[in-house]
Formats: C-alpha cells, sequence, structure tokens
C-alpha cells in the first residue's frame, strides 16, 4: 500500500502522537503486512496432538509471537490456512497484535466468560483454548450471517464448552446482570490497524467516522459493564490507533464508573512490534468475586429450533419439551457407549428442532435457562446429534471436539497424501472390509469429522458446506 493513499486527517493525528516517530510509523505501509496463527491448546493437550504441532512448526517455518506463548509468525508463501491441520483446527490463523487480548484477559478454567463482540471468532478460540474445555464462555455477535461464521470456527476448534448468541449487547445486558467473570469487549472500531491488510478500510474512513465509533463503543461498553460481575474483569481492546476510541473512550468509562479501576493498557505499534498495530485496557470492577462452580445442573430444553441454512442456526421461539430433551439425550448416550465409548457426555441437553446440543453444566450454575427464550443462538453447546427417523447420526461438532482414543474407531490419513485432499472435498475413500460402521476420520490424529464405513468403502459425512473446491 502506497502511504500517500492515506487521508490526511489521519496522518495529522498520527503526527501529533507520534512526533518523530511518524516516519518510522508511515514507512511501515510499504512493507508486506504480518501473517500469525496461535495453535489451539484443544488440540496440542495429547501426546499426538503436540507431536503434530511440532511438525507442523518446521513445516510452516514458525517463528514464535513474543506476547503469546501459543503465538507464532509464518511466512506468507507457507500459505497453513489451506493444510488439512487448518481444518483440524490445530491452530486459527489470527494477527499477532490481535492476540494479545486474549493473553490480557487470562481468562481461567472453570469461569463464566463473555466475548461481547467475537465474530469471527480469533478471541473467542483463544479464550476457549486458554479455559481448556471447563466452565462458560458465551460467544456474541449481533450480525446473523459473522454469527455463522463465528460458529463454524468454534466448532472447528473442537470447543465443548460455548453458548454462541446472536443479540444486540443492550438484550444480553438485560437478561445477564453481573453474571460474567470475565468480559472481552473487542469493539467495532474504525480500524485504522487494518489499513495496510484491508485497503478498503482506508476509504470507509473519516474523523466523523471515529466519532460514530467512539460513540457506538460508549454504548457497548456500559452494556459490558452492567454484565460483568463485582470483582470482574474487562478487556477492551481496538485495532485502531486513534486516543478518541482508546485511551478517552476508557477514561470516560472510569470517570462515569468510579467502581471500574483501570489495570493496565499495552499499544502495539507496527513500526515498533512485528504487528498490524492494536490497543488493550484492562479493567476491574470493585467487590469481590464469588464463584458458584458446584451449583448441580438439570436437564432443560431450551425455546429455540435449529433452522439451518449452511452450518449455523437461528433460534426462535418454538422449544421442544424437557421430557423431548431427555428422551433425545438418553438416545444419544445409548449411542455413544457404543460409538464413542471414551467419551462421557456431561452437560444440560438442549433440543433444538432435530438438532440434539449439550450446554456445560456451569451452565446451569452461572444463568437461568429462561434466559435462552426468545434469543438467536447459532449454537446452544457442543452440537451432539442429528436425530433422523428412526436412527441417529453424530453431528460434525461433536467429532471435531473428541480425541481419536475415544471413538470405537478411528480411519487415519496422511496430510501430505492424496486421500486427506479428497476426504475434505467430500469423496468417499476405499476402507479395509473389517472396518465397520460410525469412523472418527483424522489426519496425524487430529479429527476431520466422521465417516461410515460398509462394505470396503468409507462413506464421506464431511459437511457440504465445508468442502473445498
Amino acid at each position: 500500500m502506497n502511504k500517500e493513499m492515506l487521508p490526511a486527517a489521519f496522518t495529522a493525528r498520527i503526527k501529533e502522537m507520534l512526533g518523530n516517530e511518524t516516519d518510522a510509523f508511515l514507512g511501515t505501509y510499504t512493507a508486506l503486512r504480518t501473517q500469525g496463527l496461535r495453535l489451539n491448546k484443544l488440540k496440542t493437550g495429547t501426546e499426538s496432538g503436540r507431536n503434530t504441532a511440532e511438525k507442523a512448526m518446521s513445516l510452516f517455518g514458525l517463528q514464535p509471537v513474543p506476547w503469546c506463548s501459543e503465538g507464532y509468525y509464518y511466512e506468507d508463501p507457507s500459505r497453513p490456512g489451506r493444510h488439512p491441520y487448518h481444518e483440524a483446527g490445530l491452530y486459527y490463523i489470527q494477527e499477532p497484535s490481535a492476540m494479545s487480548a486474549a493473553v490480557l484477559l487470562d481468562p481461567r478454567p472453570g469461569e463464566t466468560v463473555l466475548d461481547l463482540a467475537a465474530a469471527p471468532g480469533g478471541k473467542t478460540t483463544h479464550i476457549a483454548s486458554l479455559m481448556e474445555g471447563y466452565g462458560l464462555l458465551v460467544s456474541n455477535e449481533i450480525h446473523p450471517e459473522r454469527a455463522k461464521i463465528l460458529a463454524e470456527n468454534v466448532e472447528r476448534s473442537g470447543i465443548m464448552n460455548a453458548l454462541v448468541t446472536s443479540a444486540h449487547p443492550g438484550e444480553l445486558a438485560r437478561r445477564f446482570p453481573e453474571a460474567f467473570d470475565r468480559i472481552m469487549l473487542d469493539a467495532p472500531c474504525s480500524g485504522e490497524g487494518m489499513f495496510r491488510k484491508d485497503p478498503d478500510a482506508v476509504g470507509e474512513w473519516s474523523p466523523e467516522h471515529v466519532e460514530l465509533c467512539a460513540s457506538r463503543q460508549w454504548d457497548i461498553v456500559q452494556d459490558a459493564y452492567t454484565m460483568l460481575k463485582p470483582g470482574g474483569r474487562l478487556v477492551y481492546s481496538t485495532c485502531t490507533f486513534n486516543t478518541k476510541e482508546n485511551e478517552e473512550l476508557v477514561s470516560r468509562l472510569t470517570a462515569n464508573y468510579p467502581d471500574m479501576e483501570l489495570l493496565a493498557t499495552k499499544r502495539l505499534w507496527p513500526h515498533l512490534e512485528k504487528g498490524e498495530g492494536h490497543f488493550v485496557a484492562l479493567l476491574a470492577k470493585g467487590g469481590s468475586l464469588d464463584l458458584d462452580l458446584d451449583k448441580p445442573s438439570a436437564v432443560i430444553s431450551a425455546q429455540g429450533s435449529a433452522k439451518r441454512r449452511g452450518r449455523a442456526g437461528k433460534g426462535r421461539s418454538a422449544g421442544q419439551p424437557e421430557a423431548s430433551a431427555q428422551a433425545a439425550f438418553r438416545q444419544f448416550q445409548e449411542w455413544a457407549s457404543a460409538e464413542t465409548p471414551g467419551y462421557r457426555p456431561e452437560g444440560i441437553p438442549v433440543l433444538f428442532g432435530d438438532s440434539l446440543y449439550l450446554l456445560p453444566s456451569s451452565f446451569g450454575a452461572s444463568c437461568s435457562t429462561e434466559l435462552l427464550q426468545g434469543l438467536r443462538v447459532p449454537r446452544a453447546g457442543l452440537h451432539l446429534a442429528h436425530l433422523k427417523k428412526n436412527r441417529l447420526e453424530p453431528a460434525h461438532a461433536l467429532a471435531m471436539a473428541l480425541r481419536p482414543e475415544q471413538a470405537a474407531r478411528v480411519f487415519d490419513l496422511d496430510p501430505d497424501g492424496p486421500e486427506a485432499r479428497s476426504w475434505l472435498r467430500g469423496e468417499s475413500l476405499a476402507a479395509p472390509g473389517p472396518l465397520q460402521g460410525w469412523t472418527l476420520v483424522t489426519v496425524d490424529r487430529l479429527p476431520l469429522g466422521w465417516g461410515k464405513a460398509s462394505a470396503g468403502q468409507l462413506k464421506n459425512h464431511y459437511p457440504k458446506g465445508l468442502r473445498l473446491p
């Protein structure tokens, strides 16, 4: 990108902020943009996962990101986003500066966490990785189409304990006051840090647009305050440089809400660090944090259904009776005892149309299930199965969340072999004659999805919406 294309008003503001560092900053616009990925701890927590991660590090020439222990730089020609490891959720392609936000939030296993503006899912998947599958993560995206992308990234990452919603922040604030131990607010912003990555953002920028973004951010951060528990922590972040959307917004929050204390701020500048640029602030809400993680939960049926379009559903008012959810869960348990003997499902079953989901047990301890009524819920926890007439079909999300040793049958593929690409295109494969029934298809022991083996053939159940061309 040519720095002469930058708006004059933007350049003037940068000069006010950086002084004699301005030329060094503007010089970054003629350099190649930074590429990064973050390893998924949900996939690297086993010996085979660690071995595959080491293989990926060598394959792509990965170099560590200083502020994120799971983050790595890669050079553009290596194209890790096109490798089967990406489809298996081994890593998430993420701009390195953006990794700083979840690191500063520091979510812990067992907590109740909200990612308020979560799409496409970089920070959500990072948070889930740090939570190690324990606790409850609510990931919200107001725009339905972007919420579908968020749900797909949650699924590919093998996350079991996430509830994906698509609601206005104010709607969530009315339903979940003081409900969350930690909140991530990666606020919609003017995107000044994305100019090098996305030239279209340059054309959308103006001083008036900055003012509009700051006004919108103020509304959203107040909703975040409402939902934060006393003693809880909030990370506010943007990918923009101006102070109006960053320091001034944070100062306004602490001035209007005296119980909010600013603990730390971090700025990543592209001329000082190897990244596109980011602002992160960590704040704490006064009071003591009292976690009640041992409260028993009950089987419920949410008021909603999954009307599928692509991979994610849209919540609606018509729900399934509690007895139906219980019956569906018993049917799944019977199937799982034979097909996934190493997996024991624990949580709160939710029936959305013909789709069975499992909310984490901590949902019952943290939130009232009635609060789901009327919400758009693209993903109500882990999608377990589709209930067909007289049969059950396991969901792709279940496959992605399993470890190979939990499945009754595994068919492992070479990531560099033609069979892996054939599988990702939706093609069936030849299978050994003795292999019969639902089979977890893996690549270097990382799940890719379900196949069903019969008569020497492995029928492909990789979702059509995810298949490679």
